[in-house]
């Protein structure tokens, strides 16, 4: 496993956000740090000068690829790089045996239901149940367990060891989305046959930089159907064919890089795996907990993304005309707590709502 050995305070990782007082909204779009900027600013400029080098960009990705690894807890072999959490949820929905069983969380984020949905052509049967019957409802006719480790409608925390303790006794794969996790709470992704994530929110890396892990045993079930010249085993000789010689590691999923993403991510991936995760978590977790009891909801232990009913929209309407960012998902008001807030925007967000502390 990949390690990162310099290490950052939440202190030190929180002056490197030019914004985040009242933006309550990392669950639908992360900020980009001062580096993030700067270094998107920095390439762009090189490309325009002509001084951009196509070759160069494969060490950003590796180096980008090193720091998931680490965040994450798995080796970089086992780590493919892509572009959307539903396009790396095709290649293994393609994978899915005909007449198969996947197992969904009843309002779970489409990207990560759509893709099996979309194989009933092939007998594939979806089965969707409250997430928190996902472990009690695995059976031995399922083959996969396809859901998000947080909920993005409602920020519930799913229990993975269950589910993944179930899987096992039945025999069944998992795929954990953990979009709305990675980066806030500590993940370990070697617990699942694979995970997929999408580093624009939480990670605060720019839109279009995704990751897939894979263990090498469900690597071997997975057909590498989206292969191209950057899953070759060397992507700068892979760039004719008609012959294929594809990595032997989890670089046979990759999705050629849109480069210019991947220069920003690089520096926001490398800030949160060089921060300790769990500090992050207890930030977090203290704040959403200081607005549900504000707000006279029931407390949530564990999550930084809280909801409660908005129908009419009038409460994120209040938040909004206040200057908080916040969102709006199924009916509910929603916000979420990063490393950037503090006790102010939890006073602000609870002023703003008629509920002063």
């Amino acid at each position: 496993m990949t390690t990162v050995s310099t290490r950052l305070t939440l202190d030190e990782a929180r002056v490197g956000f030019a914004a985040g007082r009242g933006y309550l909204a990392a669950c639908t779009l992360g900020l980009p740090s001062l580096e993030t900027s700067a270094a998107m600013r920095g390439d762009a400029e090189r490309w325009a000068r002509g001084e951009a080098c196509a070759v160069d960009y494969t060490a950003v990705v590796e180096r980008t690829r090193s720091s998931y690894a680490s965040l994450v807890g798995v080796d970089a072999s086992r780590v493919a790089i892509g572009s959307q959490t539903s396009v790396m949820a095709a290649v293994i929905a393609a994978s899915v045996p005909d007449g198969a069983e996947v197992l969904c969380a009843d309002g779970d984020f489409s990207s990560i239901v759509f893709p099996f949905l979309s194989q009933a052509h092939r007998g594939v049967v979806v089965r969707s149940v409250p997430v928190a019957e996902l472990a009690a409802s695995v059976s031995g006719s399922t083959w996969l367990i396809a859901f998000s480790l947080v909920q993005s409608a409602s920020g519930a925390v799913a229990d993975a060891d269950a589910i993944v303790a179930a899987a096992r006794r039945h025999g069944s794969r998992t795929l954990c989305d953990t979009t709305q996790a990675v980066g806030w709470m500590p993940v370990d992704a070697a617990l699942f046959d694979a995970t997929i994530c999408h580093s624009y929110k939480w990670l605060c890396a720019p839109r279009g930089a995704a990751f897939l892990t894979i263990s090498a045993t469900f690597a071997d079930a997975v057909a590498p159907t989206q292969t191209g010249w950057y899953a070759g085993v060397d992507p700068w000789s892979s760039c004719y064919g008609p012959a294929m010689t594809l990595a032997t590691d989890a670089r046979r999923f990759d999705v050629s890089p849109a480069w210019p993403i991947w220069v920003g991510a690089e520096a926001a991936i490398g800030l949160f795996a060089a921060l300790d995760i769990a500090e992050v978590h207890t930030h977090v977790t203290g704040l959403a907990g200081a607005f549900t009891d504000g707000l006279g909801l029931e407390r949530r232990p564990g999550q930084a993304i809280i909801t409660w009913p908005d129908a009419d929209g009038s409460d994120l309407a209040r938040l909004t005309a206040s200057g908080i960012t916040a969102s709006g998902r199924a009916g509910c008001a929603r916000v979420a707590f990063h490393l950037w807030n503090d006790e102010q925007d939890v006073a602000d967000a609870l002023t703003a709502l008629g509920r002063p502390t």
